[in-house]
């Protein structure tokens, strides 16, 4: 009787652990990299002009948006996304940003690939001018 209890604490354990350590495909971490040609701030911070790897994923209730700065100085930065709605478009991924006068601000990062768009704090302003940067955006384990 005792051998019958140890296997199946043995097997309920086993399950548990493989439960735990499997993730869905669709909770897998957006993945890829981009390039800055002027200082841009994202909501609290200011990215120096440069080239950047960026990562997302799906790991609680707010989605957080992970870059590291590969060129020059490094630096590593971890952000909250604002929104986050699907994706409307199917060109190239890219970032959307819009100039104040106290500098150009990421408004959002369109990642069609994964089929969602990000959305970030912007400071309110009156003049609102439209640059794109493309982002070259894979999906992470391919």
């Amino acid at each position: 009787m005792k051998s019958i209890r140890r296997f199946v604490f043995a097997a309920v354990f086993t399950l548990s652990s493989l439960s735990l350590a499997v993730r869905p495909a669709s909770a897998e971490a957006a993945q890829g990299r981009f390039s800055l040609t002027h200082e841009v701030h994202w909501q609290d911070a200011v990215l120096p002009a440069g080239d950047y790897q960026f990562s997302m994923g799906e790991e609680g209730p707010s989605e957080l948006l992970t870059i590291r700065k590969l060129s020059g100085d490094r630096a590593g930065y971890i952000l909250l996304v604002q929104d986050l709605t699907p994706s409307e478009s199917t060109d190239l991924s890219r970032l959307v940003l819009v100039s104040r006068p106290a500098g150009s601000f990421v408004e959002r990062m369109e990642l069609p690939e994964f089929g969602v768009t990000l959305h970030f704090k912007v400071p309110a302003g009156t003049s609102v001018v439209a640059r794109a940067n493309t982002v070259d955006a894979t999906a992470s384990g391919k």
